[in-house]
């Protein structure tokens, strides 16, 4: 097994402890957020119906647009696509949320996101 395969199984490893604890109900729904080398996505899902609410990253034309010398895979990109996910989740009704991290460190990236995401209204 090579080393990116033996990260990628430790990631997931610890994906599946956190889910344990993270459950997305009606009221609090669950915001997984996942960070690619290139790429930052973000969605809200409803775990009892298993349904995605809302999503953004920075595939989608309205943040790429935002981010036109930035790039897509820094801090800036980060906070750009949680800024939109609190906007689209506010439009449909969601206040509060509670937060997947994936198995990826509360920093960096994902720190910017949920940072950005508070800032723009949704609470943790």
């Amino acid at each position: 097994m090579n080393k990116m395969q033996e990260k990628r199984l430790h990631r997931l490893r610890r994906h599946r402890r956190v889910r344990k604890k993270v459950f997305g109900t009606t009221q609090r729904p669950r915001l997984a957020v996942y960070r690619s080398l290139r790429h930052i996505y973000a969605q809200i899902i409803e775990d009892a119906s298993a349904r995605t609410l809302t999503s953004a990253s920075t595939l989608q034309p309205d943040v790429r647009q935002q981010l036109q010398n930035a790039g897509t895979g820094g801090c800036p990109a980060a906070q750009a696509v949680g800024r939109r996910l609190a906007e689209k989740a506010l439009a449909h009704g969601i206040k509060a949320v509670v937060l997947d991290r994936g198995g990826f460190k509360y920093h960096g990236r994902v720190k910017a996101l949920a940072e950005a995401a508070r800032e723009s209204g949704l609470k943790f």
